[in-house]
């Protein structure tokens, strides 16, 4: 679990770049609703791409939520989706995202993240290739109290990201 915490702490700077010296994280461009950034950590670079919600429910309460694509050469690991609500997700509840008529469980949850458990990557990829076609993405989650909470992303410019975020990592 080493892993998942030290990419929660690279994800958690990203997010709030604004306070961050700016030789950690580089933001390397945007791409319509998504920006890409490269981190030089200790493993070697990280590499991401993120977007924010266009639309979020419920309204009352807005959230950091963010949508991630990462790479981690140094950890040979590529194509990782992850997402945070902006708050800690409850794990009794699956955390989806859908567009269209895909739907993909991300299974994996900890420390207000979600992943999928998926060891060789063929979700990913699947979502991957839904995300490039597709238009907008929403992600449903859960607060601990079992309310839900949807956030809706926009895909526009998302191609671009993903292989701007490839081509900063190689």
């Amino acid at each position: 679990m080493s892993i998942i915490k030290n990419f929660i702490i690279i994800i958690f700077v990203a997010t709030f770049i604004s306070q961050v010296n700016a030789e950690e994280v580089k933001k390397m461009g945007t791409h319509k609703d998504w920006e890409t950034y490269v981190i030089n950590s200790d493993t070697g670079k990280v590499c991401f791409a993120q977007s924010k919600p266009v639309l979020q429910s419920p309204k009352a309460n807005p959230r950091e939520a963010r949508l991630f694509i990462s790479f981690r050469p140094g950890e040979k690991i590529t194509n990782e989706i992850s997402v945070t609500g902006g708050y800690e997700f409850n794990n009794k509840n699956t955390v989806t995202a859908t567009s269209g008529k895909n739907i993909y469980k991300f299974d994996l949850i900890q420390e207000g993240f979600a992943w999928m458990s998926d060891q060789d990557n063929k979700l990913e990829k699947k979502m991957i290739k839904t995300m490039k076609r597709g238009s907008r993405i929403m992600i449903t989650g859960y607060t601990q109290n079992g309310s839900s909470t949807i956030d809706h992303y926009s895909l526009l410019g998302f191609t671009k990201a993903y292989n701007a975020t490839i081509a900063n990592c190689s």
